[in-house]
């Protein structure tokens, strides 16, 4: 559920955000050759371990607590299935941005880079001369795409504390958008508590958290499995196999949004002492991240059927342990929508504060945040649904930045260095990859959108 350590401002170096134009400074052997780990700036790094810490860390996404409510809407064992392949593409499309970046590296001498820094310069450096003009629109559209996902996030995350706050006052197992009060009241009440956190602009205060998050996820996910067992009243086997394709776009959306660090890799790969291994890194991490989304997803669903809730302590008995467990959860993310909103809002800040004088950006901080607190809050207002709007983020996020974007930026490297091989097979991987994501981005977000103003309304 934590976006720190990843999608984090933490590990996204302020040098690296810039506007400088890349040029290619060696070709060959020579770009090959180039030492970037021996040219990055002294500091402490991340070993393996520690950096498959992280990735498992950033890759665990809002999408977890509400996994089980997609398998229910494509069917358990499709979703069983996809949940493993998912989870290697995303490995893979992990694997394509930080691959190429290294490539990159060596050709423009430059020792590290951020994911919109690859998008400038794949197209200023690359073999398409008519494309360079749109270095600075390719960089801005990552951005946006990164923005877009992480504030979305965060009106998920307001929506799950509303949910969660409105259960345990009324003290009863069924979370509707009616009542009294409704759902929605619940959600605008809690604009006062993400303004104030969220005037925390020190992410030292709040990156701690993220250990706290990790351990409550986990706890999350064995509960799950308790909770699960007990209520199952019929075996998994009689369980349905798939459902519907409205469904199956749905649980694709959330399930990558449940598993996905794109936002995050450069920055971890930048922080590792042996970026090299990043291959290695990612097998480790995501086999964790696969791990707790299949153990959440599977038993969810299972135990709790077609009645089954976001998040998922939603579907836990009212007793001591499950309620303490549905508090912790809920202060889980309210930390994390501030950790999720520092750096999307980081990000906007860079460009926003150039309007300004200097010695008004305290203020004027503070009045955008505000701003773009009161956004988010009119959106999760708007459109209260929990799976279906995880669901549009996934097929529209994930589906530009994960896969068509990387696939692009690859093909690039590889028209001229080393070529596209026999029969073009590198040409038809990218066509491969970039018809995959398209089909996702059209269909799967067509279809969420369509979901989300039908339930909401």
């Amino acid at each position: 559920m934590d976006r720190t350590s990843s999608r984090s401002p933490a590990r996204r170096s302020p040098q690296h955000r810039g506007h400088h134009k890349f040029e290619i400074k060696a070709t060959g052997e020579a770009a090959k050759n180039y030492n970037f780990k021996a040219a990055r700036p002294p500091k402490k790094r991340t070993n393996l371990i520690e950096t498959i810490g992280n990735l498992a860390k950033s890759c665990l996404g809002g999408g977890v607590v509400a996994i089980h409510e997609s398998y229910k809407m494509c069917g358990l064992w499709t979703s069983f299935v996809l949940t493993i392949v998912i989870g290697f593409c995303i490995s893979y499309a992990m694997y394509m941005i930080a691959h190429s970046a290294q490539r990159i590296y060596g050709r423009a001498q430059v020792p590290a880079m951020s994911y919109p820094d690859l998008a400038e310069a794949t197209l200023e450096i690359g073999p398409f001369e008519g494309l360079r003009k749109y270095s600075k629109f390719f960089r801005y559209l990552v951005d946006f795409n990164i923005c877009f996902n992480l504030f979305g996030s965060c009106c998920v995350y307001q929506i799950m504390m509303a949910r969660t706050i409105k259960q345990l006052v009324e003290g009863t197992n069924e979370v509707t958008l009616g009542g009294n009060p409704p759902l929605r009241v619940y959600i605008i009440c809690l604009v006062v508590p993400c303004i104030l956190i969220c005037m925390i602009t020190t992410l030292k205060y709040l990156a701690p958290f993220s250990i706290v998050a990790d351990f409550i996820i986990f706890t999350v996910a064995m509960a799950t499995v308790l909770y699960s067992v007990k209520s199952a009243d019929h075996s998994p086997l009689d369980m349905p196999i798939f459902k519907t394709v409205a469904g199956l776009f749905e649980f694709m959306g959330v399930c990558m949004v449940s598993m996905e660090g794109i936002g995050a890799v450069m920055a971890i790969e930048n922080n590792m002492e042996e970026p090299r291994k990043m291959a290695l890194a990612l097998f480790g991490g995501m086999s964790i991240v696969v791990s707790i989304v299949v153990t959440i997803g599977f038993f969810g669903y299972w135990g709790f059927g077609e009645s089954s809730k976001s998040p998922v302590t939603l579907n836990f008995p009212l007793e001591p342990f499950p309620i303490a467990l549905k508090l912790l959860l809920g202060l889980m993310i309210y930390v994390t929508f501030a950790l999720n909103f520092w750096f999307p809002f980081d990000l906007m800040w860079h460009y926003i504060k150039k309007k300004y004088d200097p010695s008004k950006y305290w203020l004027w901080e503070r009045v955008y945040r505000t701003i773009f607190i009161c956004i988010i809050t009119a959106i999760a207002t708007t459109f209260p649904n929990v799976s279906k709007l995880i669901g549009v983020l996934g097929s529209y996020c994930i589906s530009n930045m994960g896969f068509i974007y990387p696939a692009f930026i690859e093909l690039c490297l590889d028209w001229t260095d080393p070529g596209l091989g026999f029969m073009m097979w590198r040409f038809w991987r990218f066509i491969l990859i970039t018809t995959f994501g398209l089909i996702l981005c059209i269909v799967g977000t067509y279809t969420n959108v369509k979901g989300l103003i039908k339930e909401s309304f």
